[in-house]
């Protein structure tokens, strides 16, 4: 029985060392761990963060808006819109969930209110394009003081020091080659009677065209009619070239209209008071309906300004600005003063299109396809044009 007992002891002394040696891991193993942590992970988290940032392209975490001004323009939703999704696709950028696309309708209150809640969803670039210039600046101070970066797209927003970059073309040489090439299909005509149809009021831009213009014909032909056409309408421009017509009595030798929808206006206002033949008649954007009327004869020429390019470095800029990547030097190429600094600007080149380049411009640049241009309506004009 004694020996039972002291057998028994001497287990329960075994086991009782054996739970004192298990217990013990546990206060070691979390000293170690503890310690560890304590002296790795910062050289750790300090190697990794300036290895990532130098070997992986810049993250563009976050959203960003683009503010168009209306639809009446076939321009924005055919060209600008798309050129600038795309771009901004095949840079990485997530377009179906992170970029915010509003349209103002020409309507600069609408405008005002959409940029607001594009802020208050997160964007946090806006690249505007204002319906009014003047009142757009509103947009730019709210931006600006939420660090919210500002691109100015086509049409300058002025009064607003909130205002980081400016995207468009050289507006008053757009004017310049409407004038240059109106005067120039004019030639022979003795003091030629001119009616303009200029642009919006409210856009800075077409201030630019209109003076671009008058700095070519002015003195070289007789501008018996002016007029500026609220928010780019064509049925106001046909309007506004009806009353032309009705107090030249139909004698009119050329037509400076200062885009496609305006033009397309002032030939329907012609071809409903029995002009025939009609008058040389410029325009701007090269439209689609604008080159076919081109091909037909019946508008003279348009100004091609390059839109996807423009809405490609848009987005290349706006991408930029919301990775916090350095803009390249060489990106900007001028400066434009809004009423109040100088803005940092990216200006493209205009071109002269007419019947004569249309193949080599817009369509060697794939802005319109032949098969866009010459259906069937068309088809007889477009071979005797060369185009196909």
């Amino acid at each position: 029985m004694r020996h039972k007992s002291l057998t028994l002891a001497v287990l329960l002394l075994l086991a009782s060392l054996i739970l004192a040696a298990c217990g013990s891991s546990p206060t070691a193993a979390p000293a170690d761990t503890s310690s560890n942590d304590s002296a790795s992970a910062p050289t750790t988290n300090s190697d990794a963060a300036p290895s990532n940032d130098s070997a992986s392209a810049p993250s563009a975490d976050g959203k960003m808006a683009i503010l168009l001004p209306e639809t009446k323009t076939a321009r924005y939703e055919s060209q600008d819109l798309p050129n600038f999704r795309n771009k901004l696709q095949e840079l990485g950028f997530d377009v179906e969930n992170n970029l915010i696309y509003l349209n103002a309708n020409q309507d600069a209150a609408n405008q005002q209110s959409q940029a607001e809640a594009a802020l208050t969803n997160g964007a946090k670039i806006l690249v505007l394009d204002p319906v009014d210039s003047d009142s757009a600046s509103v947009i730019a101070d709210m931006a600006k003081s939420q660090n919210v970066p500002v691109i100015s797209y086509d049409r300058l927003t002025k009064g607003s020091d909130g205002v980081n970059y400016y995207i468009s073309f050289d507006n008053e040489k757009v004017g310049q080659l409407q004038g240059q090439a109106l005067f120039d299909a004019l030639a022979g005509k003795e003091n030629p009677t001119v009616v303009m149809i200029n642009g919006s009021p409210t856009d800075n831009n077409a201030s630019m065209f209109k003076q671009g213009a008058h700095s070519v014909l002015d003195g070289k032909v007789n501008i018996a009619k002016e007029y500026d056409t609220p928010d780019w309408s064509p049925d106001k421009a046909q309007d506004q070239m009806t009353q032309a017509l009705t107090a030249l009595s139909n004698q009119v030798d050329g037509v400076l209209a200062a885009n496609d929808g305006t033009a397309g206006g002032s030939i329907a206002a012609m071809k409903a008071a029995g002009v025939n033949p009609l008058p040389p008649v410029t325009g701007q954007d090269a439209e689609l309906a604008a080159i076919q009327r081109i091909i037909l004869g019946e508008q003279y020429m348009t100004v091609y300004k390059a839109i996807k390019p423009e809405a490609e470095v848009a987005a290349e800029l706006a991408y930029l600005l919301l990775t916090g990547a350095e803009v390249p030097a060489d990106m900007i190429n001028g400066s434009v003063n809004n009423g109040v600094i100088d803005v940092p600007s990216i200006l493209l080149t205009p071109i002269v299109v007419t019947k004569d380049n249309i193949k080599d411009t817009v369509v060697a640049d794939g802005f319109w396809t032949v098969e866009q241009i010459c259906t069937a309506e068309y088809a007889q004009a477009c071979t005797d044009a060369g185009l196909q």
